[in-house]
């Protein structure tokens, strides 16, 4: 809690704003301001496929933040034998689906069409495929979308 004095509108309008923040072992508190992109349209007025879709957009980007030269982001399935995704696309379909688009471990086109109340993600490192100089970093062409709309 701070000492700031807020009026009524900028208390409102502060908890109407979509926040994100993380806390990890070390104890560093993270907390993010947003995009404009994200934070432009209320989150009302945002179908749950566009909201999930952004914020997706955002954790990907921090992910790939982390990794080194010699990794990409992939994501992994719990269940089952369907494996891992490397990820080279993202949509949404209004208002409650997201798919995930990419290439499995053997270099086969993949597709994972999920809708919202079903959302899982798990964020894997990969290595970067061999005959890619630089690592493929799909955060940023996602953004890039992201100020575009």
């Amino acid at each position: 809690m701070d000492d700031r004095i807020a009026t009524t509108a900028e208390a409102h309008e502060a908890d109407a704003l979509p926040r994100k923040r993380d806390v990890h072992t070390g104890g560093e508190v993270q907390d993010e301001r947003l995009p404009d992109a994200v934070t432009r349209t209320p989150v009302e007025d945002k179908s749950a496929a566009e909201w999930a879709y952004e914020r997706l957009i955002l954790y990907i980007q921090n992910f790939e933040e982390q990794l080194d030269n010699e990794h990409e982001v992939a994501m992994g399935f719990a269940g089952g034998e369907a494996g891992v995704l490397r990820i080279e696309g993202l949509g949404f379909f209004d208002p409650d689906i997201v798919t995930f688009y990419g290439t499995d471990e053997t270099g086969m086109r993949t597709q994972l069409i999920q809708h919202v109340t079903q959302l899982s993600v798990f964020l894997r490192a990969m290595p970067k495929q061999v005959e890619k100089a630089t690592p493929r970093r799909i955060g940023f062409r996602l953004g890039s979308g992201l100020e575009q709309s």
